[in-house]
């Protein structure tokens, strides 16, 4: 039940139960909702993957599926009547979207980042956010692999030359990447990928990260960026976009990095200051570059790419040996399915149980799922300010009832209680949830 909404309490027809051998007998988790699956309404922006489609819609809830982000107003129009809304990078859900939203449970962010959402403000209103940081590692890792051999080899320009009718056979300037150095900015999952790749075919590793991590391999942590730039031959960032990284490559960085050296950028647009880079690929400080992402990007395919999103567009086209790709780091079939999988599970999971591990805004619970055989239980869902006393008035509350198990969690200005209730009939459930919902510290509450 969400707050200003009760409708019938009605259980999810559970399935025949597993039978793994004679011996044992394995029953299903029961999904508990107030109403039928198909009151679910699930919007779907950007082309997200049919693997998340059939899986909500397996569910039984409503989806509707868009293959572009959609204008503001028209956003703010469709987000007001839908439980759940499944979005990749170009959708801005603002404090004055999320404001409209006003059924709104969850939002799941089909791609690495969460900047697109006001995390804070999402989850002041009890929206709890997912997305799929790890899916497309080794699909940016291979991308940045070929890159290095493409920059190594001057391929993208040798390309544009026999597109143009113009036969080039040179080999001056074109390298083998066996036996050069790579420094990996940023040793997460894409870092350590890249990182176990790039060994493979005989390259030398080195890396910088902020926190002192085990290498994979033989790659070896170097303590200041500084140092990781002096060092490497090839420069590939890996880093999440915050107020540290913004413009954290710029001339300063970039005369630190060897003569003829390449860099590359696979991570956030913003940790580049793309006008220094200009500046070292038409100095030849540095013989190439590979950029995937931009400070900004268009909303849609097209001929967007130009001087009116970024003033530096037309001078980055002119530069030599450079690799331009349209934020394409994680678009592999492969990729893409592995993340429609793991976020539209992430979204079932807490519609149905309340399950929030892996939220990036919302404090992570999870209790063990009610089964199909214990009858007359419930599982309440308290989202409320973290503020002291609340779980003393709610434990006074529960008091009367057989708690089976509860756990709760807080972060931030946010906490969340999960507890499953058993022995209730239809009274004693319409009866905790109007007295739980109108606690003062309440945000959401759903039985």
């Amino acid at each position: 039940m969400t707050q200003g909404q009760i409708n019938q309490y009605q259980p999810l027809s559970s399935q025949p139960s597993l039978k793994r051998s004679s011996s044992f007998t394995f029953s299903h988790a029961k999904a508990l909702k107030p109403f039928d699956s198909g009151d679910i309404k699930i919007l779907l922006l950007e082309n997200i993957n049919q693997a998340a489609i059939e899986i909500l819609s397996g569910e039984g809830y409503q989806v509707e599926a868009h293959s572009k982000s959609l204008p503001e107003d028209v956003l703010i129009e469709k987000i007001r009547e839908v439980h759940c809304i499944g979005i990749r990078s170009k959708t801005k859900l603002t404090s004055k979207v999320l404001a409209e939203a006003k059924k709104l449970l969850v939002i799941g962010c089909f791609c690495i980042g969460t900047n697109q959402v006001d995390l804070e403000a999402a989850a002041r209103q009890g929206i709890a956010v997912f997305n799929s940081p790890f899916s497309n590692s080794r699909s940016v890792a291979e991308l940045v692999i070929a890159e290095i051999i493409f920059l190594s080899r001057q391929l993208g320009d040798r390309n544009n030359e026999m597109h143009q009718g113009i036969w080039n056979k040179v080999s001056a300037n074109c390298y083998e990447i066996r036996g050069k150095t790579l420094g990996i900015i940023g040793y997460g999952h894409i870092g350590s990928q890249l990182s176990v790749l790039a060994e493979s075919m005989g390259m030398t590793v080195y890396f910088y990260d902020i926190v002192q991590l085990m290498p994979l391999g033989t790659a070896k942590q170097v303590s200041t960026l500084h140092e990781l730039l002096e060092r490497a031959d090839f420069v590939s960032l890996h880093v999440p976009e915050t107020e540290d990284t913004k413009n954290m490559i710029g001339d300063t960085e970039i005369s630190k990095m060897k003569k003829s050296s390449y860099l590359i950028n696979a991570s956030r647009g913003t940790v580049v200051h793309v006008p220094a880079l200009i500046k070292g690929l038409q100095s030849g400080h540095l013989r190439g570059a590979a950029i995937d992402v931009y400070p900004r990007e268009p909303r849609s395919n097209g001929q967007n790419f130009n001087d009116e999103l970024n003033s530096w567009t037309t001078e980055l086209l002119k530069c030599k040996n450079l690799i331009l790709s349209p934020h394409i780091g994680g678009s592999t079939e492969e990729a893409q399915q592995m993340i429609g999988t793991e976020v539209a599970t992430a979204l079932f999971k807490y519609i149905n149980y309340g399950t929030s591990i892996g939220a990036v805004n919302f404090p992570e619970i999870d209790l063990r799922a009610i089964q199909d055989t214990e009858k007359n239980s419930i599982r309440v869902l308290f989202a409320h300010q973290n503020v002291p006393g609340v779980l003393k008035e709610i434990n006074q509350i529960l008091s009367d009832h057989n708690v089976e198990k509860q756990y709760s969690d807080s972060r931030g200005e946010i906490a969340y209680m999960m507890a499953d209730i058993s022995d209730v009939d239809e009274h004693d459930i319409r009866k905790i949830y109007d007295t739980i919902s109108s606690a003062k510290a309440n945000i959401l509450t759903r039985i």
